[in-house]
């Protein structure tokens, strides 16, 4: 395991693709129970590539189902491989396509939907009811995660690309699109001013996005300084704001306002306490707060920010998936703008509607993406064109690299932390197959 990522993987030599072959694979039979296994793999059937698989960053959802062997309400039934931001080399091509050679270099778009419903056939395949999606328990039989040696994926889910776009940043094109498509929701008029709520990966990918999108100030928030300091020092956003942790401190936990989000309250004397009996006003209190002080750190820096008609920012981009959160999402906005729910968390939340309601704030959801793989090659192509704001090199969001599926174990345990052994910062984890 080396501590920074700096280097891609060497030129790989194209396997010769029998009728069916032994490939090894990355197997989850239960919460921590990681095990390296033996699959075999058929040739790619009509419509089908054949993907070695070169480069898989670790989600947040993987890192759910490793500890739990579930994520949210979804529990894993059988065993499962996980890992769906991917990238690869096509090593084998089956009947009927066309447009790849061997040695194409691809990102994977890993949901599959079902292409012939309503939804489907207008656009918002995302949204599909037949949805397979790989490393999701959601379907059964469960879709097979990225974290093997080689893979069979349709065709029109594999996204060439040009040779200035690593393998890394090709991983990352998954959760860019998650990006792009809150953007493309919030629909930002130049000159737009924004709050993101937790620097996680797709949080930083957000606010780079808002940006590209002509916002002019892009807040990012977050209870780990090393995060908030790397969005800002490397261009991700244009402010920082570092939300205050008075009750504990723990460097496994990046979610924003963590100590209030957990149910628990945790006192200075270590004594934990129901969160019943934190009162749902002072919660609201403390959102209102909080809101307050993310909006001062842009206004602070222009005064026609600071506008008490004007109190709150346009858009507001909600990556952390907790409730106390979408509390000071609703406080941070001003009237007339948009909260965008772009994390997946807490699945019933108590909210403040009536501050959405009477103060015609749109609440917008977002599942994943559509049509954003495309969009999302454009923006890394155009990183060298040095014309107006580009996206930030996206390699260097890859901080720990573990080569060989033997050694994912512990690139999911680090993928939990916000800091290495060393004090560093951990962003994203990849695996190298």
């Amino acid at each position: 395991m080396a501590p920074s990522a700096t280097e891609e993987p060497g030129p790989m030599q194209l396997p010769v693709i029998s009728k069916a072959s032994t490939i090894n694979a990355s197997v989850l039979h239960g919460p921590r129970d990681l095990r390296l296994e033996q699959r075999s793999i058929e040739a790619p059937a009509p419509g089908e590539l054949q993907i070695s698989v070169t480069t898989t960053g670790i989600c947040g959802s993987d890192v759910s189902y490793y500890k739990k062997f579930a994520n949210g309400d979804l529990c894993a039934c059988q065993p499962l491989s996980l890992g769906h931001e991917s990238s690869g080399v096509v090593v084998a091509i089956g009947p009927l396509v066309s447009g790849f050679k061997l040695g194409d270099r691809v990102a994977l778009e890993v949901g599959i939907p079902c292409g012939q419903c309503g939804i489907c056939r207008k656009g918002r395949y995302n949204l599909c009811k037949k949805m397979r999606f790989r490393s999701s328990a959601k379907s059964f039989p469960h879709f097979q995660g990225t974290l093997q040696e080689r893979i069979n994926h349709p065709a029109i889910w594999c996204h060439k690309l040009p040779d200035n776009i690593s393998f890394d940043a090709a991983a990352l094109l998954e959760p860019l699109s998650v990006a792009i498509h809150a953007v493309n929701r919030a629909a930002p008029e130049p000159g737009s001013t924004a709050l993101v709520l937790g620097a996680g990966t797709v949080g930083l990918l957000t606010a780079a996005m808002a940006r590209q999108a002509g916002c002019s100030t892009v807040t990012i928030a977050d209870v780990d300084q090393g995060r908030v300091d790397f969005a800002v020092s490397k261009g991700f956003a244009t402010h920082g704001y570092v939300v205050p942790r008075p009750l504990h401190s723990s460097s496994s936990s990046s979610s924003l306002c963590s100590s209030i989000a957990s149910g628990i309250s945790t006192p200075l004397d270590g004594i934990a306490t129901p969160g019943s009996t934190i009162s749902f006003q002072s919660q609201l209190d403390s959102a209102k707060g909080l809101a307050a002080d993310m909006i001062s750190v842009a206004a602070s820096t222009n005064p026609l920010l600071d506008d008490d008609e004007d109190d709150g920012v346009n858009i507001t981009f909600e990556c952390t998936g907790k409730e106390i959160c979408m509390h000071t999402s609703l406080y941070a906005t001003r009237p007339g703008g948009k909260v965008i729910m772009v994390g997946m968390g807490t699945p019933i939340q108590t909210l403040p509607l009536s501050v959405a309601h009477l103060r015609e704030i749109d609440i917008l959801g977002i599942f994943r993406y559509a049509n954003t793989y495309a969009t999302g090659i454009r923006v890394l192509c155009a990183q060298s064109s040095g014309a107006g704001f580009t996206l930030p090199n996206l390699d260097q969001m890859v901080t720990h690299r573990f080569k060989g599926l033997e050694n994912a174990k512990g690139a999911f345990e680090l993928a939990s932390r916000t800091v290495d052994d060393d004090g560093n910062l951990v962003l994203k984890v990849v695996i190298d197959a």
